[in-house]
């Protein structure tokens, strides 16, 4: 995810190499959302120039872009990030009861039993689970815990989540951060 100065952007795929004759491109989705990619779908690129997407077939990972048909013309999008804001991002993506978007539980503190462990920097994907990625209270450091962990974000670690407070309360994370 990147964070210019004026407005948050994220990102949420790049494009690859052409794939055959007719100016496809190779997509790598980065987010948990691929409805996002549709036709006549508009992201940002590279933080500052625009493109659409003229035709999209998710089963294959593939995308044309700006109506481009010539694999020549297209190279010039090899590797490009795609970008949206995070206020598109809560338009078009719709989360179920209890879900949360990663860049709203980023920055949250994590309280274990009333004591603040630390806040999370960032959600991290390994393998088929997330994981908090938590800054360790500069108390705790202090007292010669690791300054960073992680924190499987499932049952039973975590309790509870408030996005509105910026507060997540877990369960066993001091034995992680004990133990890191």
């Amino acid at each position: 995810m990147s964070k210019p100065s004026k407005e948050p952007l994220l990102h949420i795929a790049t494009l690859g190499k052409t794939v055959g004759i007719k100016g496809d491109m190779k997509l790598h989705i980065k987010c948990d959302f691929p409805e996002q990619f549709q036709k006549n779908a508009t992201f940002l690129i590279n933080k500052k120039e625009t493109i659409s997407l003229s035709d999209v077939d998710l089963e294959k990972a593939l995308v044309k872009i700006n109506n481009l048909s010539n694999p020549e013309d297209c190279k010039k999008y090899t590797n490009a990030k795609l970008y949206t804001t995070y206020e598109q991002t809560r338009k078009e993506c719709h989360l179920e009861e209890g879900e949360n978007f990663w860049f709203d539980i980023e920055d949250c503190k994590v309280y274990e039993n009333g004591i603040l462990l630390g806040s999370v920097y960032e959600v991290e994907r390994l393998t088929t689970h997330d994981y908090l990625s938590v800054k360790t209270d500069e108390k705790l450091v202090e007292q010669g815990f690791a300054n960073s962990f992680l924190i499987p974000y499932i049952s039973p670690f975590k309790v509870s989540i408030d996005i509105k407070k910026k507060i997540i309360i877990v369960n066993g994370a001091m034995d992680i951060l004990e133990a890191s």
